[in-house]
């Protein structure tokens, strides 16, 4: 009971810091998004929208009317225009955050079948030449923003080679074939930086893993090397990994945004993207909330694994 009240205050204190943020970054932003919004509206019409948005407030006053709608639920609709009703915001979310979600969960999947593999087999290979070049890749790969990996791909694999689709979003239940064949290009431009770090986190917490006593123990007993790799030093050597994975749903988030701008698949980072720049300010305050609450849940998640994995933090006595 103690944690799950401490998880809902954390989610609560997340929720208001980032959300109260965002609307103070909003405030800075330079011109009228009422122009924007309404550029050929009269000066009568324009009033009405900065009093409908609340942009005559001070920037406290007009948090908390956002706050208390976005906790009743009420999270209104995208301002279009005059007299114009735009989409509402609540089913964008609905429509856009799945997407989002399962183009993460496939980044994180196959991130972590290559990283794994490869994070155990380079430890088990440190100090060789394989190391060393597998470390020089590694820093390569980092190297190279995701928009430079997706615009390459986009290139060879769709323009020239014509091997996989441009952009769009096919849902899994219509064909699963076609939505495979969508996503492997965003997947993978997300992936190959994250692998880099993912394979090196592990690489260095199994080299001193595997110099603890009970592994040298293990080895004396005539265990094999396989063995002793995969179920007594992968384990303990993981906590750093599933920290780091948890932590990074923030800069997936921002890997999404891009990648979905470049294969139009309208997820909530499209949508983030396009907020910002239609200056829709409640429909951006509501979309980074639903990322805080996003990242909070998983990283909750993180904390449960981590009493499967350690045992120790399991019996630990919290607070």
């Amino acid at each position: 009971m103690q944690v799950i009240v401490r998880r809902v205050i954390q989610l609560i204190v997340v929720l208001v810091v980032v959300t109260f943020f965002t609307s103070i970054l909003t405030a800075l932003l330079p011109g009228d998004p009422v122009t924007t919004i309404a550029p050929f509206s009269s000066e009568q019409d324009r009033a009405n929208i900065r009093n409908q948005l609340n942009l005559n407030e001070n920037i406290v006053v007009r948090y908390g009317k956002w706050l208390g709608h976005f906790m009743t639920g009420d999270m209104g609709r995208e301002y279009a225009g005059t007299g114009v009703r735009g989409q509402s915001i609540w089913g964008r979310i609905k429509d856009s955050l799945p997407r989002s979600l399962l183009l993460m969960l496939y980044v994180q999947i196959l991130t972590l079948l290559i990283a794994v593999p490869l994070g155990v087999y380079t430890a088990y290979k440190a100090g060789t030449r394989l190391d060393d070049l597998s470390n020089g890749i590694a820093f390569l790969l980092l190297s190279i923003p995701v928009y430079v990996t997706a615009t390459l791909m986009l290139l060879f694999l769709s323009v020239q080679r014509h091997l996989l689709p441009t952009e769009g979003w096919v849902s899994l239940g219509s064909n699963p074939v076609e939505h495979f064949k969508h996503l492997a290009m965003p997947v993978l431009a997300i992936t190959i930086g994250q692998v880099a770090v993912y394979a090196r986190l592990l690489r260095s917490d199994m080299v001193a893993t595997l110099q603890e006593d009970y592994i040298l123990m293990a080895k004396s007993k005539g265990i094999s090397d396989r063995r002793v790799l995969w179920r007594h030093a992968l384990r303990p050597s993981s906590l750093t990994l599933l920290t780091v994975a948890g932590l990074n749903v923030g800069q997936l988030i921002g890997g999404a945004l891009i990648v979905e701008v470049i294969f139009h698949l309208n997820g909530l980072g499209f949508a983030i993207g396009d907020a910002i720049n239609r200056r829709q300010y409640i429909a951006l305050q509501d979309y980074i909330a639903v990322v805080a609450i996003v990242y909070v849940l998983v990283n909750v998640a993180v904390d449960t694994l981590y009493r499967v994995l350690d045992p120790r933090i399991r019996g630990a006595r919290i607070g």
